[in-house]
């Protein structure tokens, strides 16, 4: 497995889903040297009103990035499914608190030797994953509702992001605090002053006329709120 790198580090993870899908690896590969974490998004079509990649993406894709594989599973089930990642080269699986079975879930991922990520939606209130602060090593809030690329920011979930920053610090612990949706130059430094480290862009990499010039400002903008 690829090491995530220290907690609480700025990171910047680009999500596959906005990428070129008939040039995958040439696209990943164009932004490499301005990303830390390949963010790949499932989804199954019952979780979110959408449909995307599986395991045989990743398996495709591991070959060619030596980035830590941060996968996004928007599904009903997750479980059923984790251990297909992990052979498939996954270094971290995060599941939705929505979905319920939490506590067999993270077990399930670590014993899998996963990383084990918690997302939760943006009405979902911050007070239904704060009992899991302490057994993740990442926690996943949405800055949009899950299922399509291209979102606007929800600038009110920065609230959860303050209050998780918050308890991670004062509990002291390991654990990276990652948004996702309608990241950009103008987004990622609100993000980031809230208290995030990990900020995943789609469009705002990939959509760009020059991608990689697109994550650079994006890193640079995040890093001055740091």
């Amino acid at each position: 497995m690829i090491d995530a790198g220290p907690a609480g580090r700025l990171r910047l993870a680009p999500s596959i889903l906005s990428a070129d899908f008939a040039h995958l690896a040439a696209s990943v590969a164009t932004v490499d040297s301005e990303t830390d974490w390949l963010h790949v998004d499932i989804m199954d079509g019952h979780f979110v009103p959408n449909v995307s990649l599986g395991p045989a993406v990743v398996t495709s894709l591991r070959p060619y990035s030596s980035h830590f594989f941060d996968c996004h599973l928007m599904m009903t089930n997750p479980g059923k499914y984790l251990e297909a990642f992990r052979r498939a080269g996954a270094d971290g699986c995060t599941f939705h608190v929505e979905v319920g079975g939490t506590a067999q879930l993270i077990r399930d991922a670590h014993a899998l030797g996963l990383r084990a990520g918690l997302a939760a939606n943006p009405d979902t209130p911050f007070s239904s994953v704060a009992p899991y602060l302490g057994e993740i090593d990442l926690l996943l809030l949405m800055t949009v509702f899950p299922g399509f690329g291209g979102q606007s920011f929800m600038g009110e979930v920065m609230d959860k992001v303050r209050a998780a920053r918050h308890e991670i610090d004062a509990q002291h612990l390991a654990l990276d605090l990652e948004v996702d949706g309608g990241i950009d130059v103008t987004t990622a430094p609100v993000a980031v002053a809230a208290g995030a480290n990990v900020l995943v862009a789609g469009s705002a990499i990939f959509a760009q006329p020059d991608p990689l010039v697109a994550a650079r400002a994006i890193r640079d903008a995040a890093s001055r709120s740091v």
